[in-house]
């Protein structure tokens, strides 16, 4: 039987989808604007990727919301065996640096296309301005926006190491409350 909701010794099938989608989701973010570079300037390859890039960044900000959601409703699994007090203290601060970055992250690109004066597409339809045109918001906004990008990349790096770390040295439950298909 599938459980929805967490227990107190795994996550439930919401969250681990969730959990799963956003990987997934976040890898096809990087991927979009990684591989831009690789087209020449206005091609309709560049522009495509460029394209969804905005469209699949947007969508990290509606499912982080719904990941807020069910992790509010719900309750945090247990780690088995607890961890010290000091890796439950990282472990907060990392989680929250990952749901800033999935939160601001977005809604800085959508800052920079509004402060731009582009359309801000997302799957058929286009989204408001959050601004009107200002060169210098778009500049600022586009810094932090790329320094985020590489902050990400070190954060779901450590999240993964973390995460490996806790499976195959201190061999606790803190990968397994996560894995799908394990119930």
């Amino acid at each position: 039987m599938t459980h929805w909701r967490p227990t107190e010794n795994r996550y439930g099938s919401l969250s681990i989808g969730l959990h799963w989608v956003m990987l997934l989701l976040l890898a096809a973010v990087y991927a979009c604007i990684e591989l831009r570079g690789n087209f020449p300037k206005g091609s309709g390859l560049r522009e495509g990727l460029k394209t969804w890039h905005f469209m699949l960044g947007l969508s990290v900000l509606v499912l982080v919301s719904v990941r807020v959601a069910a992790r509010f409703l719900g309750t945090v699994p247990r780690i088995q065996p607890a961890a010290p007090k000091w890796q439950s203290v990282v472990a907060k601060l990392m989680h929250l640096a990952l749901y800033g970055l999935m939160i601001s992250m977005p809604i800085l690109g959508w800052l920079i296309l509004s402060a731009d004066g582009r359309p801000v597409p997302f799957f058929g339809t286009q989204l408001p301005p959050l601004i009107g045109e200002s060169v210098a918001i778009a500049e600022w906004a586009e810094e932090i926006h790329e320094a985020g990008g590489t902050v990400g990349y070190a954060l779901v790096g450590l999240h993964a190491a973390a995460a490996l770390f806790h499976h195959y040295v201190v061999r606790d439950n803190t990968l397994r409350r996560m894995l799908p298909g394990r119930g």
